[in-house]
Formats: C-alpha cells, structure tokens, sequence
C-alpha cells in the first residue's frame, strides 16, 4: 500500500513539472522528501517566474493539468491575491510557484537540503 502511495505522488508532482513547462516555469525543481524525518508531504515541486502574471499563469497552469489527469484538486491554495509565491497542497505533493525574488528570499530548496533533488529543463 506504502509503494502505491508512493508512486502516486512522484506521479502527481510529475503532472505538476508538466503544467509548470507547458507555462514555461523557470528553473523548476522536484525534491523527494519522504526519507527525511519531519516532512509533511512526499514531494514538493517548486518553479519561479518573470512576473505576477506569470506566477499565477504556471500556478494555474498546474492546476488544470492535475484536474485533466486526475480529477484532484488542491486542498488548499495560497497566494494568488498577489502572486509573488502561489501554494498549492495536495498533501502529499506541495507546489510552490515564486516570483524569482521571493525564491531567493525564502529558500526553500536549501531549507529540505538533505531531501533527493531532481532538476528540469
């Protein structure tokens, strides 16, 4: 059952780099966290953009995409009033999408540093 759970969400957050490429999403991320102790999710997928706009377009953007394929939608959504770092909760996958500046600023990547890393185009 563990495994299913598992493959479901490095599933999820693969549909997620998808909505964030078809958005043109910059720099995106994948960090598997599920070995380290304290994490509250399995994945997180983290991106930026170029501008407000285009932070809630990528957000957006993985949103559809997840409906399309699976018929989830968030838990949760944060952010969109202003755009500089959009949140979206799928328990077991967490999407961040960031202004570039606010990436920086908050550092998420560094903050799960020990988590498994994967890098996309």
């Amino acid at each position: 059952m563990a495994k299913t759970l598992n493959n479901s969400a490095e599933i999820l957050a693969e549909i997620a780099v998808k909505g964030m490429q078809e958005k043109k999403g910059i720099d995106i991320v994948r960090l598997d966290l599920r070995k380290l102790k304290g994490a509250f999710a399995d994945m997180m997928v983290i991106c930026h953009g170029n501008s407000d706009r285009q932070v809630e377009a990528i957000a957006d953007g993985v949103e559809e995409e997840i409906r399309m394929a699976t018929g989830e939608k968030p838990l949760h959504r944060e952010g969109g009033e202003h755009a500089e770092w959009v949140l979206l909760d799928y328990v077991n996958v967490v999407v961040h999408v960031f202004l570039e500046e606010k990436r920086r600023f908050y550092g998420i990547e560094d903050l799960w540093g020990d988590a498994e890393l994967k890098k996309y185009e």
